[in-house]
């Protein structure tokens, strides 16, 4: 049955939509058409270039494209990308998973980056294990690349890019509340000290107890917090954060408990310095440094399965570190041609390998079942000595080159490569290439090749549990990407046709070595080809009102059981002070044969719609309310994982929140 609620909801937008439209000065949320087609993006070469000239297939947003999207979690933003979708999954629940261009792996296959600084590390290689949530009160844009980027940015840029850039020149706070006891506050501060330095700050706190899963008796509760300060001026800046993010009960390791949790934690700093700038040459250099902690425990096996008192509970007690030294530098040679290169040092280390377990022997010093061990509840065990092959350090070097050359007034070619070697692991050159060609005002096509690879995790290299043993022989994964691109830009209309074609190679895959003993090991034992098709447009329908739509078609079987076929649109509309935004979400079917129907039936969900919404109310230049719903419909369904015995995990439900934000 539709919720009330919802109806209420949607009733009161749409009627709106039949009043006349009147003109009003732009202001805190408002967007415009020109705004949304007004991109300028380096992300993609690491040079200024726009839609039309970019040699990649991109999607930028905006702070006011995003408000309008009702999402509060960047990784949200995914399901609005061609070619990308975001998902829950198993391990952790609630931990985002990306889905990516027919790829769908726990493996990190997209780099995750915060104002250029990688977030992918070296235990998991997953962004959002150790950042499940990034809010969207402290972002300014963010910039997605559809496709390689191993050829700027090395490891992980395998089938994406992901770049969030956070607030720098604002001063706004905002407090929310909301549906299942969500409460939101955010702080922007910026200030000019003097003529020459400037310094910011972004806060953002954020609780919700969770929706209820009566089925299992838990509920998705999350407690989160972002910090961000920093200085800048002319020549270089200056910015440090704090993230923290804690996500209990939902499934963790396959387990459903009010015992199960998941806390992440990492704290960054970024140090950037211009050391020439001008007509002829750009060079900066840039100290990164970021570590990452988890403490994560999901239910392995109840009590009553064990005939024990309590439950058994395990995960792990991770940390990583990760310094990285970066030189970038342009020439232009002539207005004609510009060379981007640069050099990079990075020293990853996890520096703790440590376990979360509520059964112990310490003469053993290892996991044992049984009520002599029963610690009481779940205690961290930091040498672990089955761990303990863990803690290494991954010492890499990278250079990189591009050439930007304008050959004729109608032809621009991109030619590069970057060269990256993990001591002791692998080395890979990732070359790419792109041909522009402006057939005739308003379009221009693209031809596109570039190959990017994915160097394993100490978890791939060097485990050692009751479950996996790792390979130290395991080899980079690799994709080579050709993509064809027809972009068409008018004053009121743009659009994007992209045809694709990944050649994926040496996949790391499970592979069983005791099956009695349900062991496995890692091997670089898959290759496949994966061939699609991307579309998203934006049009001007009236003065006041916009629509955009993204759809992908792959014409392969996804890579695990995935979509392939999935869509977004979003229709937008301006009245008086008042701006509404209706979008959704659709995704086709998926099923999967099950082994064996004695433990478990097929899996098969059916196709859907996720409706969304949004309505701003400007009640001043400096104030506005925002009311903001995802699943608006609360729309009841189940995202595939292969490592749920029945596949499922309950999707989330209706997020419905009501936003005070004030700029000062």
């Amino acid at each position: 049955m539709i919720n009330r609620v919802a109806l209420f909801f949607l009733g009161y937008a749409v009627s709106f939509l039949s009043v006349a439209q009147a003109n009003s000065e732009e202001g805190l949320f408002e967007l415009s058409f020109e705004e949304l087609l007004d991109v300028n993006i380096t992300l993609a070469t690491k040079t200024a270039e726009t839609r039309a000239s970019v040699p990649s297939s991109i999607t930028v947003f905006n702070e006011q494209h995003i408000s309008l999207l009702g999402v509060s979690n960047a990784y949200d933003l995914m399901n609005f990308v061609p070619g990308f979708q975001s998902t829950r999954g198993d391990w952790v629940g609630a931990v985002p998973k990306e889905h990516a261009r027919g790829v769908y792996l726990d493996s990190g296959n997209v780099l995750v980056m915060i104002n250029g600084l990688r977030l992918n590390e070296s235990s998991f290689g997953k962004a959002s294990v150790y950042m499940p949530f990034i809010p969207i009160e402290i972002i300014e844009r963010v910039e997605f690349i559809r496709g390689p980027g191993s050829a700027l940015y090395g490891s992980n840029a395998f089938l994406g890019v992901m770049n969030v850039v956070t607030k720098k020149e604002h001063n706004q706070v905002s407090v929310a509340v909301g549906e299942h006891g969500h409460l939101q506050g955010s702080l922007n501060v910026f200030q000019p000290l003097n003529e020459v330095y400037d310094i910011y700050a972004n806060v953002s706190w954020e609780q919700r107890n969770g929706e209820r899963y009566a089925e299992f008796d838990v509920r998705d509760p999350l407690n989160t917090h972002f910090v961000e300060v920093g200085i800048k001026w002319k020549q270089g800046h200056f910015a440090i954060h704090h993230n923290q993010t804690e996500l209990s009960e939902f499934v963790n390791l396959a387990g459903w408990s009010k015992g199960n949790n998941h806390k992440s934690e990492n704290l960054a700093f970024n140090f950037a310095y211009a050391w020439l700038n001008d007509e002829v040459w750009e060079v900066t250099s840039e100290l990164q440094y970021v570590e990452h902690q988890i403490d994560s425990n999901g239910l392995l096996a109840s009590a009553e399965q064990l005939a024990l008192e309590r439950n058994f509970y395990v995960g792990p007690s991770w940390s990583t570190k990760d310094a990285t030294l970066k030189l970038d530098a342009a020439y232009t040679f002539d207005p004609s041609l510009v060379f981007n290169f640069g050099a990079e040092y990075s020293e990853e280390e996890q520096s703790k390998a440590g376990v979360r377990t509520s059964y112990f022997d310490f003469v053993r010093g290892d996991i044992y079942v049984d009520e002599a061990f029963d610690q009481g509840g779940v205690i961290t065990v930091v040498d672990y000595a089955a761990f303990s092959d863990l803690l290494q350090s991954f010492d890499s070097y990278a250079a990189y080159g591009q050439a930007k050359y304008q050959a004729h007034d109608k032809v621009t070619l991109f030619i590069g490569a970057r060269f990256d070697e993990v001591k002791h692991i692998d080395n890979k050159l990732s070359p790419r290439l792109a041909v522009i060609y402006d057939v005739f005002e308003g379009h221009t096509l693209k031809l596109q090749y570039g190959e990017s690879f994915r160097t394993p995790v100490s978890n791939e290299l060097n485990s050692n549990d009751d479950v996996t043993i790792g390979n130290p022989n395991l080899k980079s994964e690799y994709v080579k990407t050709t993509e064809i691109v027809w972009h068409t830009q008018y004053e009121s209309w743009q659009a994007d046709v992209v045809v694709f074609d990944n050649e994926l190679e040496d996949f790391i895959n499970l592979v069983p070595i005791d099956v009695q003993q349900g062991r496995f090991t890692f091997d670089n034992v898959f290759e496949t080809s994966v061939q699609g098709i991307e579309l998203n447009g934006n049009f001007n329908l009236s003065p006041s009102s916009w629509f955009e739509v993204g759809y992908t078609q792959l014409f392969d079987e996804p890579f695990n059981a995935s979509f392939k076929r999935f869509g977004a649109m979003a229709l937008t509309h301006q009245v008086s002070e008042f701006q509404y935004s209706l979008n959704a979400i659709w995704r086709d079917a998926v099923f999967v044969e099950s082994l064996d129907l004695s433990l478990a039936p097929h899996y098969d969900q059916s196709s859907y719609f996720i409706v969304g919404a949004s309505v701003t109310w400007q009640v001043s230049p400096t104030q506005s309310l925002n009311l903001k719903a995802q699943n608006l419909f609360d729309k009841n369904y189940d995202v595939f994982d292969p490592r749920m015995q029945n596949g499922r995990v309950p999707a989330k439900g209706r997020n419905l929140r009501l936003q005070y934000s004030y700029m000062f």
